[in-house]
């Protein structure tokens, strides 16, 4: 069936919508995501609720979809954009081809779009609204809503027997993360996002890991002084939003990129070790630098590409932050040593406490 891609800049682009989907009208902002594997781990990242997917690779789907990769329960993306789609599977440990998944889940997908040019009006004119319909259709303007309280958990879960006991707070954290903790020997309990102090002084945490999530951080804003108040309290560790997050939590600002970092080769320079790794990211929003001038906060890593803020630290209490993925998945490992740092700040204050 013939398909159309409208844009809010009223420009639209010919495909074919795929199977998967009965419906015949979605609209979300439109991204673009430049790894060349990874789709499932995209499709299922929490941080993409709402938001139409472009890939730009060229041909998407040729592994399928396996039972190990998936970072939640379903796919969060409103719908996906390719220039080729496979609809076979070929690889062993593959359960589904993508279309088959995507069908499972309701969530449309066009094919045969002139991808390299929908990403360079992206990259020209910023993140915008957009539709996939099956007509020609107005496109509404882009109104972003409060998605973190759809894709949090409501209940608390804990998971694992390890030495050093986590408090995740969950604004739609990826599946890895958990999974980096547990590897790590840690005992984790995944938290709501509106948890509060007292909540989390029952749980007897060593720390707390906030985690990514979509949308516009300030979504956050009627829960800051709860974070401020667990963040002063234990060690922390931000991850994405969570870095966002305690930026705003200690008095900065955040902003939004014209269209966002989302690949896995973006290098990153810990200005403390001067050691520049690649890291796998996907986020809109960035910590406004000069906003950090009057607060306790300073910069410990940086974009080589733009410059932007890619993770902080406080000078008095233990936290750290980082914009990217340590945890990868999709993407390069060689920056999940913040964990380990994260460990070592745990155990420094459990020090502290048994010696004060």
């Amino acid at each position: 069936m013939k398909g159309y891609l409208h844009l809010e800049n009223g420009e639209t682009f010919t495909g074919e919508l795929a199977k998967t989907s009965a419906k015949q009208n979605v609209g979300g902002e439109i991204v673009f995501f430049t790894g060349m594997t990874g789709y499932q781990e995209v499709l299922t990242d929490p941080s993409y609720k709402d938001q139409i997917i472009v890939f730009t690779y060229p041909l998407i789907g040729n592994y399928g979809i396996n039972k190990e990769d998936f970072e939640s329960k379903k796919p969060h993306v409103s719908a996906v954009v390719v220039y080729e789609s496979k609809t076979s599977k070929h690889h062993y440990e593959a359960n589904y081809s993508l279309e088959e998944y995507l069908k499972k889940w309701d969530v449309p997908l066009i094919k045969h779009v002139d991808t390299r040019a929908v990403v360079k009006r992206i990259r020209k004119q910023g993140t915008m609204g957009a539709t996939i319909a099956t007509e020609a259709a107005v496109v509404n303007p882009l109104k972003e809503g409060k998605q973190i309280q759809s894709v949090s958990v409501e209940q608390f879960e804990t998971i694992g027997e390890g030495k050093r006991h986590v408090v995740l707070m969950d604004f739609g954290f990826k599946k890895s993360i958990l999974d980096s903790l547990l590897e790590k020997d840690c005992k984790v309990t995944i938290a709501p996002y509106n948890t509060t102090k007292e909540q989390i002084e029952a749980l007897k945490p060593d720390g707390v890991v906030l985690s990514n999530g979509p949308g516009d951080p300030v979504q956050m804003n009627p829960q800051l002084s709860h974070l401020k108040e667990i963040v002063s309290s234990y060690p922390t560790l931000g991850i994405c939003m969570g870095h966002q997050l305690i930026g705003l939590t200690f008095g900065a600002l955040t902003k939004k990129l014209a269209f966002g970092h989302r690949g896995a080769n973006q290098p990153v320079i810990d200005l403390k070790t001067k050691r520049v790794v690649m890291t796998s990211q996907n986020h809109s929003y960035v910590v406004d630098e000069q906003s950090l001038e009057n607060t306790e906060l300073q910069v410990r890593f940086k974009n080589v590409n733009d410059k932007s803020v890619e993770g902080l630290t406080h000078k008095k209490l233990p936290v750290i932050s980082v914009q990217y993925h340590p945890e990868a998945h999709p993407g390069p490992s060689e920056s999940n040593y913040i964990f380990d740092e994260f460990l070592t700040l745990m155990k420094e204050a459990g020090r502290e406490k048994a010696y004060a």
